[in-house]
């Protein structure tokens, strides 16, 4: 009895969070110009907008752009910096907490403070700045990744390649980033997600020629509600989809991995 009050409870949670995409979804393939049920016929037209639109093909463009340099930058920093905090540093706990301020900080807060530095350095209104932006709030979530994957390192095997004469260069280069693959795509597919998604800083330090289909939706949910916003939505969702299924394609085969024979 317990264990089928467990399931209707699981089911009815995963039915409430789904209902919203549920709900509205279907309204891409509408033929209709109106948000409205009943569908009266299915229709592409509204994803062939999407692409035809000037202003919404150069948001797509300009969010794989921004995506793909604050991934790669994200990436790069956060396996740096989870490297550099694996090891007893002084005030390691002080500096774990600064990689994970930009999760909590008001985005508000973080876009009004960016803008500002942005602006000093230059940068205001360019691609550099937005994806510098993105990637200020994507390395907590890579940090947070692979050091998950680096907990679950034994220290002997990277012993065992130390006391056969390998550098310590060479045991990271060799040793600990193999090892840590899993924890470092993971990272990358969640930074590039973050990336995806994020619009309240991209409105604080983009210009008009860097708008993120993120922000074009913003727009034009603000002007006029339209089946192409439901369209753009749809995209999203397979695009999150798809770097969830990534991500545990990633972490079943780390675990088919490490598991013992």
């Amino acid at each position: 009895m317990l264990r089928v009050g467990r399931v209707l409870f699981g089911t009815a949670t995963v039915l409430f969070l789904l209902a919203p995409l549920i709900a509205i979804l279907p309204l891409a393939f509408t033929s209709s110009s109106m948000l409205t049920y009943p569908i009266t016929q299915l229709s592409v037209r509204w994803f062939e907008e999407l692409v035809a639109a000037d202003a919404w093909r150069r948001s797509i463009v300009n969010s794989l752009i921004i995506g793909s340099g604050a991934t790669v930058l994200a990436t790069v920093l956060g396996t740096l910096a989870a490297l550099a905090l694996r090891r007893r540093i002084a005030f390691g706990s002080a500096l774990r907490t600064l990689f994970l301020l930009p999760m909590v900080v008001p985005a508000v807060v973080l876009g009004i403070g960016l803008q500002i530095l942005l602006a000093r350095l230059g940068l205001a209104n360019t691609y550099a700045a937005v994806i510098i932006a993105h990637t200020v709030v994507a390395v907590p979530f890579v940090l947070v990744s692979i050091s998950a994957s680096l907990d679950g390192i034994d220290p002997q095997v990277e012993r065992a390649a130390a006391s056969l004469g390998a550098s310590p260069a060479r045991v990271v280069l060799l040793v600990t980033m193999p090892l840590t693959m899993p924890g470092i795509l993971s990272g990358a597919a969640l930074a590039f997600a973050t990336s995806l998604d994020e619009v309240v800083l991209t409105l604080f330090v983009a210009g008009p020629n860097q708008l993120t289909l993120a922000r074009q939706m913003f727009s034009s949910i603000r002007e006029n509600i339209s089946p192409v916003i439901v369209a753009a939505a749809f995209l999203f969702i397979v695009g999150t989809v798809a770097i969830g299924g990534l991500l545990a394609a990633v972490r079943g085969r780390a675990l088919r991995t490490s598991a013992p024979a």
